[in-house]
């Protein structure tokens, strides 16, 4: 597969390339510009490539949960790691009250803002997340009305054959 697609853009590309196939065939002599001769090879190529392209794009789409997972982790771990700091250094001051005091409230802060940081980081990933989903589900709609729309024409030029249309 030449060059880097993001997801969909490789079965765009191919569908593009089956309606130009299409557009640029000619209609069979004596025939209207409805009716369209085309290699069938090519364009069932063509379907094959945007077959394998199927598996590729569910991969994208799980290695990015398994990067949003990832990053939800080490947001965790990165939390979980100021709260044990924070709390490390609160019992090592422990003398006097007021340091404890100001140590505990200085804990509860940093936690504030590592739980804060672990949501903010949690849902930018979930958001991204449901894009690519959109997005792949949108091109697998256009993609499936597409072959639908040329097997449909695939069969009422085979179905004009059979009964001596042409």
């Amino acid at each position: 597969m030449p060059g880097e697609y993001l997801p969909g853009e490789r079965i765009e590309s191919l569908v593009d390339e089956l309606e130009g196939i299409i557009e640029e065939a000619k209609p069979p002599f004596g025939k209207s510009a409805q009716f369209k001769v085309i290699e069938t090879e090519v364009f069932f190529n063509i379907l094959d490539e945007i077959r394998m392209s199927y598996p590729e794009e569910w991969q994208k789409s799980r290695r990015i949960l398994k990067e949003r997972d990832e990053l939800l982790a080490s947001a965790t771990a990165q939390a979980d790691s100021i709260i044990a700091d924070a709390q490390q250094q609160a019992l090592t001051i422990a003398g006097e009250q007021e340091i404890v005091r100001l140590a505990q409230q200085q804990a509860d802060e940093i936690r504030d803002r590592a739980n804060q940081y672990e949501r903010d980081t949690r849902y930018a990933a979930e958001d991204y997340a449901e894009q690519v989903f959109t997005h792949l589900e949108e091109n697998l709609k256009s993609l499936t009305g597409t072959v639908a729309r040329c097997r449909q024409q695939l069969n009422e030029s085979a179905n004009q054959q059979q009964n001596g249309s042409w």
